[in-house]
């Protein structure tokens, strides 16, 4: 059996998109709906900054899509960054027991661990895979040197996560950093937000997380992408069902370039175009 393709943007809340992805006018009650009408997951980055939203909120979004849309939040960084993953059980359980009513429509939820996260610190990671619910994915993110120079700690690293049945997120910043920032304000941002690692391209569950972080040029993203195409396709004729999710320097032209690289990929998986978006829809009725 064949796994499946799950694409998706850092977010679906970006008044960027209104005339694209989402109409020109109105209110913001829509996007979550019209968003998940084109794509099949999203990132959800704003629980990292601000940590589980409200109840109401979460069965709200329920409401809002289909069966088959998974949300993919970050863990908090008071998790993350400022506890370390020290003694944060009954603060984990809270944030996983805030999404309760997205049980079903949870993808692959994001451990993205500090810059300064080394091999010594792998013992605090194994104690909270080992607390892992059995039927919540996880993903996680490391940005520690030490994890990209195949030695022992990259290793180590990967080692636990194949034995927790983890997966290891692939940040590919190649189509990011392969110019200078061209004085592009979006560009000189992303460059000194994103770490420079190289890509390791390695599975070690059955949902793997590629986060693509593209150039303002969409051309560049493209030829970085192209052998992204032949992975992700074997992966899901291996009946792996890998997550896809798509930025942009500044993130405006976010849902164009997913749904430039789709169509690239959609022939090699058997996939149908991504359908017309709510902005361009409605144009045309104009």
């Amino acid at each position: 059996m064949n796994g499946r393709l799950h694409l998706g943007l850092p977010m679906w809340a970006n008044d960027a998109w209104r005339g694209s992805l989402y109409p020109p006018h109105g209110g913001t009650e829509g996007h979550l709906g019209d968003y998940a009408r084109i794509f099949s997951a999203v990132e959800g980055n704003t629980t990292f900054y601000s940590g589980a939203p409200k109840a109401e909120t979460v069965a709200a979004w329920a409401r809002q899509v289909p069966a088959d849309f998974r949300f993919c939040f970050k863990l908090p960084s008071s998790l993350t960054h400022e506890r370390r993953l020290e003694d944060i059980e009954a603060s984990f359980d809270g944030f996983l027991e805030a999404f309760e009513p997205l049980r079903g429509r949870l993808g692959p939820l994001l451990v993205q661990l500090p810059r300064d996260f080394g091999a010594e610190e792998l013992p605090k990671l194994q104690a909270l895979l080992a607390r892992w619910p059995g039927d919540i994915p996880c993903a996680v993110e490391v940005r520690h040197s030490e994890f990209f120079h195949k030695g022992r700690a990259e290793t180590e690293l990967n080692r636990l996560l194949i034995s927790h049945g983890a997966n290891r997120v692939m940040l590919d910043v190649r189509p990011l950093f392969s110019t200078d920032s061209q004085g592009h304000p979006g560009m000189i941002k992303a460059q000194g937000e994103k770490p420079r690692r190289p890509l390791h391209v390695i599975s070690t569950g059955n949902f793997p997380v590629v986060r693509f972080i593209g150039h303002i040029d969409a051309d560049i993203n493209m030829h970085y992408f192209q052998p992204w195409i032949a992975r992700l396709a074997l992966w899901i004729k291996q009946g792996i069902s890998p997550f896809l999710f798509v930025h942009t320097a500044d993130n405006r032209h976010s849902p164009q370039m997913a749904r430039r690289l789709h169509d690239a990929l959609a022939e090699q998986i058997g996939s149908s175009p991504l359908p017309e978006f709510a902005g361009e829809r409605q144009a045309e009725l104009f």
